[in-house]
């Protein structure tokens, strides 16, 4: 009986009964105190994720497509995030009253530039030594009434020429800027300068020639001397004498000047004006505007001195026996290094930065405060 049942095969007990007993089975946990050894081949446990105070990045859902508003909706939709900017015709005025209140008191200072530059003249001598030495004469000969010499044809310059100049240049400058109001490059601007500079000049130069000789009558004898009583005097009277095309006599250096002055003037006073604001030393005051007017007017007496040595000769020239004294720009450089010498085309440098710094400096003082105070009084509202 043992030995049969030796050799049965034992039944395995149901799959049921087994599952029911390992339940009922108690469940026996770690000691307290011990530590529970991890189990042979089994993986170590993952340490908690830290997170410092930053939520889990989702990628964001795209935005919506923007719904067809029409041409007429979309075109004027720009428009109305622009700045608002002053009229045209009130950059033309406020250019013109800008350069004429910077002629009240820089106007001896042309003077005396401007007699510098004909000092030599004719292969004659030099009659001033240095600007105080011209100055000094100017005083004692012709009172201090007589350093204000043509003032009315510099106001009449400043009304024509830099009215044009400036207004065609903030023109420009807001037609070719950037939607939100970013200046355009400096190769733009340098374009814009000459651009605007010779329209100016074309429009000023017959008070620019008016002014050249006022200027000059004083250094002739009394004999020679021309006499004009005012601006509109000399006009009449170039008109009446001389031709209504003496008017625009030197219109072409005087244009070369301008524009050589502008694209050095305008451009480099934005730029400096803009570099000055960008190094975060300064505010866009009255400060900011000094130092960056100085850079400019120091920038534009090196580069034009000679063009404008060459207009102020050609503008003063007398006709002698149906000849003039000089044929063209290009005579009066050869003439000016010949019997005077190379430097000599740079003659009067310190009275011409001390002119043209000083008339750079107002100009864009007086015309910075202008625009801030129209645009507080008139748009800001």
């Amino acid at each position: 009986m043992r030995g049969a049942r030796a050799g049965r095969t034992a039944t395995p007990p149901p799959l049921g009964a087994v599952l029911l007993r390992k339940a009922r089975r108690p469940v026996r946990g770690p000691r307290p105190g011990a530590a529970q050894a991890p189990r042979a081949g089994a993986l170590a446990p993952r340490p908690p994720r830290v997170t410092l105070g930053r939520r889990r990045c989702r990628t964001p859902r795209p935005p919506p497509r923007p719904r067809y508003q029409g041409p007429a909706v979309m075109a004027a939709a720009p428009a109305a995030e622009r700045p608002k900017t002053s009229p045209k015709s009130v950059k033309f005025l406020f250019g013109g009253l800008a350069g004429m209140g910077a002629t009240v008191f820089v106007q001896p200072l042309d003077l005396v530039k401007n007699r510098m530059q004909l000092s030599g003249a004719g292969a004659k001598g030099r009659e001033y030594r240095t600007s105080l030495h011209a100055l000094g004469s100017i005083l004692r000969h012709e009172g201090l009434k007589g350093i204000y010499t043509g003032l009315s044809a510099g106001l009449l310059r400043q009304a024509t020429y830099t009215t044009t100049r400036l207004g065609i240049y903030s023109v420009l400058l807001e037609r070719f800027g950037g939607a939100d109001g970013t200046p355009p490059p400096f190769l733009a601007k340098a374009a814009m300068g000459m651009t605007a500079g010779a329209a100016g000049a074309f429009v000023g130069t017959p008070a620019e020639v008016a002014l050249i000789r006022m200027t000059a009558d004083g250094r002739l004898p009394p004999g020679e001397r021309r006499g004009y009583h005012n601006v509109f005097d000399a006009l009449v009277r170039m008109a009446r004498e001389e031709g209504v095309f003496t008017l625009w006599r030197g219109c072409i250096p005087t244009m070369a000047r301008a524009v050589v002055v502008n694209a050095a003037q305008l451009a480099s006073y934005s730029q400096s004006k803009q570099f000055l604001l960008d190094s975060g030393h300064f505010r866009d005051d009255i400060l900011c505007h000094f130092c960056a007017s100085m850079i400019s007017g120091l920038v534009t007496t090196a580069a034009s001195m000679p063009v404008d040595i060459v207009k102020t000769r050609i503008q003063n020239m007398r006709t002698i026996d149906g000849k003039p004294e000089y044929r063209n720009g290009l005579d009066v450089l050869l003439k000016v290094v010949r019997y005077e010498g190379f430097f000599s085309l740079w003659k009067g440098f310190t009275p011409y930065y001390a002119r043209l710094g000083p008339h750079t400096v107002l100009t864009f003082i007086f015309l910075e405060q202008m625009n801030k105070w129209y645009q507080r009084l008139f748009l800001s509202a």
